[in-house]
């Protein structure tokens, strides 16, 4: 079965994708040391506060993530 695309498009690389990523993993390395310092606090709390706290820490870091990924694809940190 031979596939035909119509557009053949040149696909380059850009940088945005590589750094892109390395921000990720960079600030899911800081969100994790900055929960991790409080394990005290975290500790010292009842087993349904500390799944209150890591849940709402597991969803936080998720909020900057859209911007980063749109500019990764466009180039601009807004939605086209």
């Amino acid at each position: 079965m031979d596939l035909q695309v119509k557009d053949k498009q040149t696909y380059s690389p850009t940088w945005r994708k590589p750094v892109g990523v390395l921000s990720i993993l960079l600030m899911i390395g800081i969100w994790s040391f900055i929960i991790a310092s409080q394990w005290e606090f975290i500790g010292s709390l009842p087993i349904w506060g500390q799944a209150i706290i890591y849940l709402i820490a597991g969803i936080i870091w998720l909020l900057p993530l859209k911007p980063l990924l749109i500019w990764m694809e466009t180039g601009s940190f807004k939605a086209p």
